[in-house]
Parts: C-alpha cells; structure tokens; sequence
C-alpha cells in the first residue's frame, strides 16, 4: 500500500498513456540524472531548487512528481505543488525503482530541443494519413504532452523545420531522423528511438505498418485504418497540431489497440 502522498509504480504504469495521466516532473539533481539521462515516458524536467516559482504553471492537473529514490527532493517539491493548489504526489522509488521494474523509460539525448514554453515542436507534411497521425499520437501520450505539430506543403517541410527551429518527420530527404527505415514506418522508428517497446504498442506498432506501407497481411486490423482516417481528417483538422483522429483509428483497430490503456500489459 502506497504511503500518504505517494503513487505506486505499478499505478502510475496504469496511468501513463492515457488521458487520466497526472503530469509527471522529474526533479533529479544534474548529478542523478547523469548517472541515468533517461525519463519516465511523458514526465518534463525542472530544476528542484526552483519549485516555488515555477509550481504554478501546473495548476490546473494533478502531478506526480520523480526524483531518483522517490525521497527528500520529490517530497518537497510535491509539498510546495501542493502550496500552490496542485493536488501532488511522490513517485515511491523514484527514477530508480521505476527502471528497476523494467519499465519504458526515454533516453534524454532522442528528444528534440524545447522551445521558450519548454515545447517539442515537430513539421511534417499536410494532410496526414496513417504514419503522420500515429506519431503524434504517440509522442503526446509518451513523449510530450505538450508537443506541437505543424502541418504545412510537403516541398517546404525542410525550410520550415529550419526556420521555426522544427523537427521534420515522416519526410523523405537526405539526413531526416525520424522516417521510414526499410520496412519500419516511422511509427515503428519511434517506439525503437524512444525506448517504448511494450506488446501492446508493438501490437499496435504493426497496424500502423500495415496500413500505412499497403501491408494488410501483417495485422488483420490494417485494412480498416486507411478509410477510418479519411472519414474523419477534414482538411481543418489536418492542418491544425491537435492529432484527434487517431482516437478513431484506435477503436478500428479493434482489441489490440484498446490494449493502450494497459500499457505494460498488466
């Protein structure tokens, strides 16, 4: 049983991936975290000493707060949220405990630049079909939960990733990272990069391969993503950085996708 203000690992591991995810803060010293440059999928960092002033920007959303043992640093912290109005736990263990159990954790050095809101900014081509609505999908529920997603021209993806200071995806082109590799689809690229192999999303890993490189032969639930997507990615919802329509291309998916919310398999 977890102890006042604590959450479990194997409860949080319930949460992550799903729209009931508390927002998750890793307040590690510089220290700790080099020994491990890796974090709890969807958790942010900020720096601890400076928790008063920077708790109110999670007002609003209960957090859960990751320090390496789950001790003195995320007790504080989650005391001054708690001063603030954020309703606040502890992870127990800490960073340490959840990799311990083997769990999904993201190597610091994959993930983009932030912007001054402290944003992942990602650009890709208009009028996203199978591939570029998975991946967004995926990072707001894994990577970032505050990540933007520019949809612009095909020809003037790599000019904007370079302008906006953007990261290019799902784009053929001579030094694009995250894209199709052989016979991966960038959604399979992702999950590699990012550490998130789990069966569920490997499951679900397959449908989008299928749908999105005309493989149906690799999952039975391929076949239906394509028309699924088109019925509801209007041009406006295209062009815009929320990816709602993967909601849809889940349920198509059938049992195997709505596995998500179980995301260790548990």
């Amino acid at each position: 049983m977890s102890s006042l203000n604590t959450i479990s690992i194997d409860k949080l591991a319930r949460l992550i991936g799903t729209p009931a995810c508390p927002t998750l803060i890793d307040v590690q010293t510089a220290e700790d975290f080099a020994a491990d440059p890796r974090l709890v999928p969807g958790a942010v960092r900020r720096p601890w000493a400076d928790a008063a002033d920077w708790a109110g920007e999670f007002d609003g959303r209960p957090a859960v707060v990751i320090c390496q043992k789950g001790l003195k640093l995320s007790q504080g912290v989650a005391a001054w949220l708690r001063h603030a109005g954020v309703p606040a736990e502890v992870l127990e263990g800490g960073a340490l405990g959840w990799s311990g159990a083997g769990l999904p954790m993201i190597p610091d050095a994959k993930l983009p630049p932030r912007d001054a809101k402290g944003r992942t900014v990602w650009v890709t081509r208009a009028r996203p079909k199978v591939d570029r609505i998975a991946c967004p999908w995926l990072i707001r529920r894994f990577v970032d939960p505050n990540a933007v997603f520019l949809y612009v021209t095909p020809s003037e993806v790599p000019a904007v990733a370079e302008r906006f200071n953007a990261v290019p995806f799902d784009i053929e082109g001579e030094g694009v990272f995250w894209s199709h590799r052989g016979e991966l689809c960038t959604f399979d690229v992702m999950i590699e990069e990012f550490g998130l192999h789990t069966e569920p999303l490997d499951r679900l890993a397959m449908i989008v391969r299928g749908a999105d490189t005309a493989r149906p032969d690799l999952a039975p639930e391929a076949a239906g993503l394509p028309r699924s997507v088109c019925r509801v990615c209007s041009p406006r919802t295209c062009r815009n950085s929320k990816p709602a329509c993967f909601s849809t291309m889940r349920s198509t998916a059938g049992a195997a996708t709505r596995r998500l919310r179980r995301i260790i398999g548990r």
